[in-house]
């Protein structure tokens, strides 16, 4: 507890500023509710409830995006998570959370220099034969210059802000208390699971601050498609990479947003968007391990049509069974099987059986609104849009590891289409899906599955008899435990620790008053304000425990 009462101490300018912009942009119930206002009172600030009206009328998908933009880099890279959130957010509010650019002002020369200085060990003008001091961008979280080695090879520097990690640290661990908050507080919020969001979110941005993690993604999948001339990757420069720096090789192509440069370059749009299919439905289906966000700006085109990838900070991971079952379900899609897709889906979001009924037969209505339209006429990213749809209406949400997949797979179709409107999504992935599928239920993988499981059964079979000798050697001794871990007695438990930690307080109070009482009647050397001392400490004491109760009781009925 002392621990916490630090963090809440250290964070309470955080909490203020947080605070501020919610009322400003109409959200004063929700910041009462969650008790943020005591937060600016205390500071001696005005809640300006009325001031609030204006931008109160914007629509709330607005309202909350402009707010994330207000508070700063943490918060808009989780803006940017919650535009992946398909299965949670409808079309207007990813809309708006796709609007969120991950641009900053760029940090000066001399703070960057400092901070190479220091992961170089040297001036990096000794280290390189040129660099760049003007940045090529600068986004939230790092600051990208280039430069050039010694032996002429352009590369360029990814330089982590100087100073960001304390910053996220602590909007990280505010995020955690709001969302405990929210979630506990605000029944309408709970159905986004914020807590479970926000621990996500914290997981994914400590992976993105370490720079040499991203390196090894990115050697990584340049290992999984060394043999692959469609796709570059640029080299990694250990010497030189580590947790706030990353040195890579420059990728002299046009930029994934050029288009027009793209069809001036002559190159075959056709071509780049059916490589790039099959690239990331490689990466997802065959090795488990792919680059979770394929927007243009992460790509570049190069001559004779290939693909380069930049940007490894954020990737996805699928084991073998989710890639099976990926596969299932895109060729359901493809093949417009309503029972695959159902059975899948249901198995993904773990609903109830009552649920699963009504949800199993809208999917299949949705299937077979499909059924005998062409392929080369599917728009698959439209068709993951609205199976999801369907999850969200039921309230129900996906893995995060599958939300990633679908992410990576709705930005590819739509960069797809956008170099050739023509382009047949659904037909470029039914043969690689046909092919993972094939090689999944090859005589081969079969036996080695059927030898594992064997493996596993014989493992529990061997454990049973000792496993069955502890229980009943427990039962004998009358020492059987069933844990239930049951969230609304949690929160009986807690409201009645508070119960008994006020009633506690009440006694203590009284006591203090009646013992009081008694030392004012007995003659004391120590006195003040013509009262014996003891006993004007202890009404004090009294006192300010009577208001502190009395304040704790009006707050809870308040609803705090």
């Amino acid at each position: 507890m002392l621990w916490q009462a630090l963090n809440a101490a250290r964070d309470l300018g955080r909490v203020q500023d947080i605070a501020s912009v919610l009322v400003r942009y109409g959200f004063g119930d929700l910041v009462r509710r969650i008790g943020m206002a005591g937060a600016l009172e205390s500071a001696g600030r005005a809640l300006h409830w009325k001031k609030a009206e204006e931008l109160a009328r914007l629509q709330p998908p607005e309202r909350v995006r402009r707010i994330l933009e207000e508070l700063g880099p943490t918060f808009v890279k989780l803006g940017q998570l919650l535009a992946t959130r398909v299965d949670l957010f409808g079309p207007e509010w990813l809309n708006e959370f796709r609007k969120l650019q991950d641009h900053a002002p760029a940090v000066d020369w001399e703070e960057i220099h400092a901070q190479l200085r220091e992961d170089l060990g040297a001036p990096p003008e000794e280290v390189f034969a040129w660099v760049d001091p003007e940045p090529l961008a600068a986004a939230s979280l790092a600051q990208v210059h280039r430069a050039r080695l010694e032996d002429g090879t352009e590369v360029v520097l990814k330089v982590r802000r100087p100073g960001i990690r304390p910053v996220v640290q602590a909007d990280l661990r505010l995020l955690q208390r709001l969302a405990e908050i929210v979630e506990s507080e605000t029944d309408e919020l709970e159905r986004y699971h914020p807590r479970l969001l926000v621990r996500q979110f914290s997981s994914s941005l400590r992976r993105e601050l370490d720079f040499a993690a991203e390196c090894r993604n990115a050697e990584r999948i340049g290992r999984d498609f060394a043999d692959d001339e469609e796709l570059v990757v640029p080299e990694v420069f250990w010497e030189w990479s580590g947790e706030r720096l990353n040195v890579q090789g420059w990728l002299d192509g046009i930029s994934g947003s050029n288009l027009e440069a793209v069809k001036a370059a002559g190159l075959d749009r056709h071509a780049i968007a059916s490589a790039g299919t099959r690239i990331i439905l490689q990466m997802i289906l065959e090795h488990g391990f792919f680059h979770a966000d394929p927007h243009p700006g992460n790509v570049k085109y190069l001559p004779e049509s290939r693909i380069g990838l930049m940007d490894f900070g954020m990737v996805g991971r699928l084991s073998e069974d989710r890639r099976q079952e990926v596969a299932e379900l895109l060729h359901g899609l493809v093949s417009r099987e309503a029972e695959l897709v159902a059975t899948t889906l249901i198995d993904w979001s773990e609903s109830h059986d009552a649920v699963s009924d009504a949800l199993r037969a809208d999917i299949v209505e949705f299937i077979e609104h499909y059924h005998g339209v062409p392929l080369e006429n599917l728009d698959m990213g439209e068709m993951i849009g609205e199976i999801t749809g369907v999850l969200r209406n039921h309230r129900l949400m996906l893995p995060a590891d599958l939300v990633l997949m679908l992410k990576a797979f709705i930005t590819m179709e739509g960069m797809g289409r956008s170099l050739d409107p023509d382009f047949d999504m659904a037909g470029e992935a039914a043969p690689i899906i046909e092919d993972v599928l094939r090689k999944h239920y090859s005589p081969i993988n079969v036996a080695r599955r059927m030898r594992h499981s064997m493996a596993e059964t014989m493992k529990i079979l061997g454990a049973l008899p000792a496993d069955l000798s502890r229980l009943m050697r427990a039962a004998r001794r009358g020492r059987i435990e069933i844990q239930l871990d049951i969230q609304s007695l949690k929160e009986v438990g807690y409201r009645l620790d508070r119960a008994a930690s006020r009633l506690t307080l009440g006694v203590v109070t009284a006591a203090l008053i009646i013992g009081s009482a008694i030392v004012l009647n007995v003659q004391s050397d120590r006195e003040a304000f013509g009262l014996p001392l003891f006993g004007l400490v202890g009404f004090i004491g009294a006192a300010l425990g009577g208001v502190w109760l009395l304040i704790s009781i009006w707050r809870s009925g308040r609803g705090d």
